[in-house]
């Protein structure tokens, strides 16, 4: 009889001890060394972002990443054409003009003359870009634009078209080279028309 009573008391014992610990341990990852601690997961579950990020990082791989969706999206894209490459090389002449060139403006009457010069693939990235460049520039009506080169880059002057109007004289000399450098709406369709295979190899800006 006292046998039969002490495993009663004993079984009790367990069950009060299961239902004080147990719920601990089933919430103990396994392999989380017995600690008592809930996983990771389990801390940060129903905590994820509702967006995505969207910057790209770096301006040549967004202006890429761009393009692609773009091609991608249209039916008619001819994939045996499409050089993607060139686009980047472009865009490498395109960060050395606007971040390694040297810029030396003077005012000269109507407008403003700039020396762009650099060394290396920056002398060979602005002959590229500012030349062909210049003559987009010619095409906006207050303006005059012409590019010769130089020993070691560059010569561009702007000037406005009436020697008179003081408004587009200060707006020359305001924008200056990087402000008149993205004067114009082609380089985006340039970019598509590159990666493209649409315009002839010699063409480079």
């Amino acid at each position: 009889m006292k046998r039969v009573a002490a495993i009663g008391v004993g079984v009790l014992m367990v069950a009060a001890w299961l239902a004080a610990y147990g719920g601990v341990w089933a919430e103990t990852p396994s392999g989380s060394g017995g600690h008592g601690s809930t996983s990771h997961e389990g801390m940060h579950q129903g905590h994820h972002p509702t967006e995505s990020p969207v910057m790209p990082g770096q301006d040549a791989f967004g202006a890429i990443a761009e393009i692609v969706r773009l091609l991608e999206a249209d039916p008619a894209t001819d994939w045996s054409r499409v050089d993607l490459e060139r686009l980047r090389q472009h865009l490498i002449d395109m960060n050395e003009v606007v971040l390694r060139a040297a810029v030396k403006p003077a005012q000269v009457p109507g407008g403003l003359a700039m020396e762009i010069t650099g060394a290396g693939r920056t002398r060979a990235a602005i002959l590229a870009m500012v030349v062909p460049h210049a003559a987009e520039l010619d095409k906006v009506p207050q303006w005059t634009a012409k590019a010769e080169p130089i020993a070691t880059g560059v010569r561009l002057a702007v000037v406005a078209r009436d020697a008179g109007d003081a408004t587009t004289i200060a707006r020359i000399r305001g924008l200056g080279f990087a402000g008149l450098l993205v004067q114009g709406g082609h380089h985006g369709p340039h970019h598509l028309a590159m990666a493209r295979g649409e315009l002839p190899a010699a063409h480079r800006h």
